[in-house]
């Protein structure tokens, strides 16, 4: 190792077959571990999404984090996680724009009515049916009006959609009713035809989609939740939807991941898997961010997105 930082990546399973000449960069060395051979006292930064439990404390000169994903949790639910470090987060427009594209397309196919032509498509049946109402009159909630929320509402405005949001501390976005704080969230649900869960998961928000927030929502309510599988208790949401309180259910992230094959979701009528791929980290703009985090790093310039700790995000 020479006198330029050396930067450690640990990359998740789907990232296999990248190399580290995407990665590297003059002014760091990179390596990638489980590939390249590296002295762990000697590695300044770390960049990942999701290390093992006390992994970073095997890393005594680390100076700081950088996440390659918005959510940190994969760091702070480690116990021996060294919370005197910076952790940084990834933000990019890209994948802002991606997940709320994502939102939009399923909150569309939810308005539309498109699973009842789907299955009335397999019957070869010609069922027309008109819909329940203009797209101005649904009511669509976004719980986390963080970056990628705030984007998400202004697509679902484009469509006419009714939009709110509720987050800790009130938002200002225009054509969206904020709503903030534990007092005003059930008067948030009660006006939701559809709920969207982007928030960021920590101790507070862990298990909020339950038994109890499912009853505030009207009854034919759907959910989506794009945040984290942490937030949703999935047997409570499994007991809504068999009651017919819940319509349905749009889900990309779950408690154990990959969706195990015997986990009733993959098979339940009312609801819609898919494989955490809502947002997904382009790796080449995860390139430019570990490189702009290391050059300000090394400028002695303040980082970008500096995670509060005390709250999570």
């Amino acid at each position: 190792m020479t006198g330029k930082p050396n930067v450690l990546f640990l990359l998740p399973p789907g990232w296999d077959a990248l190399t580290k000449s995407l990665f590297g960069h003059p002014g760091f060395n990179s390596f990638l571990h489980g590939k390249d051979h590296y002295a762990p006292q000697q590695v300044d930064y770390f960049v990942g999404f999701r290390p093992p439990h006390g992994f970073l404390k095997t890393l005594p000169r680390l100076k700081a984090i950088f996440s390659l994903g918005a959510g940190v949790d994969g760091f702070l639910r480690d116990p021996d996680f060294p919370r005197h470090l910076p952790v940084v987060r990834f933000v990019d427009q890209t994948l802002q724009r991606e997940m709320a594209q994502y939102v939009t397309m399923h909150c569309l196919i939810i308005h539309r009515r498109q699973r009842d032509f789907d299955a009335a498509q397999v019957e070869h049946l010609w069922r027309q049916r008109m819909l329940a109402r203009p797209s101005r009159e649904l009511h669509i909630g976004i719980l986390g009006m963080g970056d990628i929320g705030a984007v998400t509402a202004e697509r679902l405005l484009m469509f006419d959609f009714q939009v709110s949001g509720w987050s800790r501390s009130r938002k200002i976005v225009p054509g969206v009713t904020s709503f903030a704080g534990p007092q005003e969230l059930p008067h948030f649900l009660a006006q939701c035809d559809i709920l969207v869960c982007m928030l960021p998961l920590t101790p507070e928000t862990e298990n909020i989609m339950d038994a109890r927030l499912f009853q505030r929502l009207p009854k034919g309510a759907w959910v989506m939740n794009v945040g984290r599988g942490g937030h949703c208790n999935e047997r409570d949401l499994v007991a809504a939807l068999d009651s017919d309180h819940l319509a349905g259910a749009v889900l990309d992230v779950f408690q154990t991941e990959p969706l195990p094959a015997d986990n009733v979701l993959w098979s339940h009528p009312k609801v819609t898997v898919t494989p955490h791929i809502a947002g997904i980290t382009d790796p080449r703009n995860a390139a430019a961010f570990v490189l702009d985090c290391v050059s300000r790093a090394q400028g002695g310039m303040p980082f970008a997105n500096v995670v509060d700790l005390s709250r999570g995000y």
